[in-house]
């Protein structure tokens, strides 16, 4: 049985379910995330988890134990929550909104002692936010809040941390960093970690099992390895122009449409920033000879529908050579993409030869595609 688990879990508003047959389970210090579209209820999940919405059937359990039946002081200990509803103390320092964390640790007073200091301290540290301990929580930017609210959550040292869209507002630094911290809470403390996410890349590379959500049932639930293969994130995202790269774990833009108007001799990685750059002019291209295993073809693969490409570590079939060439000709216009020329891609040596003789343009990189620098 696993350490977090649901049972026919049915979530919604006013007594009408939205969502339901939610069953899942994972073990301790796992990293569960939720995505899926905007409005598909990821937070309607979080929150029913957590109490702040009552769930309308099904159970939720936290180490063998029916959550619902806690006291709310047990449950203060046992989940932190930090939802992306925004809070409004009045007239609080950020060290007094962390220093809440504690209070389920606190007698009736809600006295703090030097441990429970101290414990305040080491989540601002944490959270890279000591310099915040005096400031005025009204005053902080939105990042800045996240990040105290994730120093309150640290201070209740809990079993599950329960987070919705947790790097909201925060830049790629700070980003970072939470998502380092919410994995050594993981790792090392066998803190169990419930989030959304809207980034699918980092859904992707830090959580151990995601939960698809879309409809009024979950879509898919497993290891992420799994999930984003055989074109998953299209399906749940209805992903209609463009694509998500699993191998890069990014979005890709529509691709340009209509007959070549450039043919690109890549390879090595060199072709990606002229893929890109005629991607962002919309100017249907060509490309090759490349191999399945070069990073040219990974993304050459999602831009262009004309890929001329050997399988890997095989040599370029003269059939496949022939039919670059074509491509190449109808083109009328060929970017060298600076790949070096040696014995396994000598095919791409011809193409610039070929180019060369029937009189084509050729262009150095994608600079000299816009104008900048050329040459024959």
């Amino acid at each position: 049985m696993g350490y977090f688990k649901t049972e026919d879990l049915a979530v919604g508003y006013d007594g009408q379910v939205l969502i339901h047959d939610i069953s899942i389970q994972i073990e301790k210090g796992t990293i569960l995330t939720l995505i899926g579209p905007n409005g598909a209820g990821k937070s309607t999940i979080l929150k029913s988890i957590t109490r702040h919405l009552t769930k309308l059937g099904g159970m939720v359990y936290i180490g063998g134990r029916e959550v619902y039946a806690w006291s709310a002081r047990e449950m203060a200990r046992q989940v932190a929550v930090v939802l992306t509803d925004r809070i409004r103390p009045e007239l609080m320092t950020c060290g007094e909104v962390v220093a809440m964390g504690r209070y389920p640790y606190t007698n009736a007073l809600g006295k703090l002692t030097e441990t429970d200091k101290r414990i305040v301290r080491q989540a601002l540290e944490r959270v890279h936010a000591l310099e915040l301990e005096e400031r005025d929580f009204a005053t902080l930017s939105d990042g800045q809040r996240q990040r105290i609210m994730l120093a309150r959550a640290i201070c209740q040292q809990p079993q599950v941390i329960v987070l919705d869209e947790p790097t909201a507002y925060l830049d790629i630094r700070h980003k970072i960093e939470l998502l380092d911290i919410l994995r050594e809470m993981a790792r090392e403390q066998r803190v169990t970690v419930v989030m959304s996410l809207h980034e699918i890349d980092l859904a992707m590379k830090i959580s151990d099992y995601l939960l698809c959500v879309k409809g009024d049932t979950v879509a898919r639930f497993g290891p992420p390895e799994e999930l984003f293969a055989g074109g998953e994130i299209d399906r749940l995202y209805e992903i209609e122009h463009g694509s998500y790269n699993l191998l890069f774990g990014s979005v890709e833009l529509t691709r340009p449409e209509g007959a070549p108007q450039v043919f690109v001799v890549g390879g090595g990685g060199f072709g990606v920033p002229c893929y890109r750059a005629l991607q962002k002019q919309q100017v249907p291209f060509a490309t090759g000879v490349l191999f399945e295993n070069d990073v040219d073809f990974q993304v050459a693969r999602e831009l262009s529908d004309h890929v001329y490409a050997a399988p890997a570590f095989e040599p370029a079939g003269e059939a496949l050579c022939r039919a670059a060439e074509q491509a190449l000709l109808r083109a009328g216009a060929v970017i060298d993409a600076g790949t070096p020329v040696a014995v396994f891609n000598r095919m791409n040596g011809r193409l610039l030869e070929l180019a060369r003789e029937k009189g084509l343009r050729v262009y150095r990189g994608w600079k000299g595609w816009q104008g900048k620098e050329s040459g024959v």
